[in-house]
């Protein structure tokens, strides 16, 4: 019989920001190239913190740190495409996630756009053209709550997944 040691719980008073940072390092995730442009201009930012609200109507949400440098511009232009990377598109992760200048992470990767006129990654995974239909603060963060007006798919490509603070090598394909 096997003698495993249940992990320690916590409580409400021992969890700080650093504990549960460290928890959610354990939460694997797609990473995501958020995109926007309008009367406020272009801007993009890498997020794995997206997910799927409902099918009716279809709805994302995509958290924003209300101190990121593109927070104005999302929250002006009210419309974003969340364009999921594929394994082979780290270095756009890399480049939407730091400090590049926008014009130079827009001349990486070819995009397009659909409906409401944000960029759209032509050989992203998935991209979701959306318009930003309510936002809620909670803490540091809005969370934009997306409703999906158009979207583009590519087949045959793993997604680039971020898991324990690093990038995981892609799966075989299920």
């Amino acid at each position: 019989m096997l003698n495993h040691k249940a992990p320690e719980a916590m409580d409400e008073a021992m969890l700080d920001q650093h504990t549960f940072r460290q928890g959610m390092a354990n939460l694997g995730a797609a990473v995501n190239v958020i995109t926007t442009d309008g009367g406020a201009g272009q801007a993009g930012f890498t997020a794995s913190a997206v997910c799927s609200v409902t099918d009716t109507p279809p709805t994302l949400l995509v958290c924003l740190n209300r101190s990121a440098s593109v927070f104005d511009t999302f929250k002006t232009n009210q419309v974003l495409c969340v364009n999921t990377l594929s394994s082979q598109q780290q270095h756009l992760s890399n480049l939407f996630g730091g400090k590049t200048p926008m014009p130079e992470r827009f001349a990486q990767g070819t995009w397009s756009t659909l409906l409401t006129n944000a960029p759209v990654l032509e050989d992203a995974l998935v991209s979701f053209d959306c318009e930003v239909v309510q936002t809620m603060s909670v803490g540091s963060h809005d969370v934009l709550f997306c409703q999906v007006k158009a979207m583009k798919q590519s087949y045959g490509l793993n997604a680039l997944m971020y898991f324990n603070r690093g990038y995981c090598e892609p799966l075989p394909m299920c």
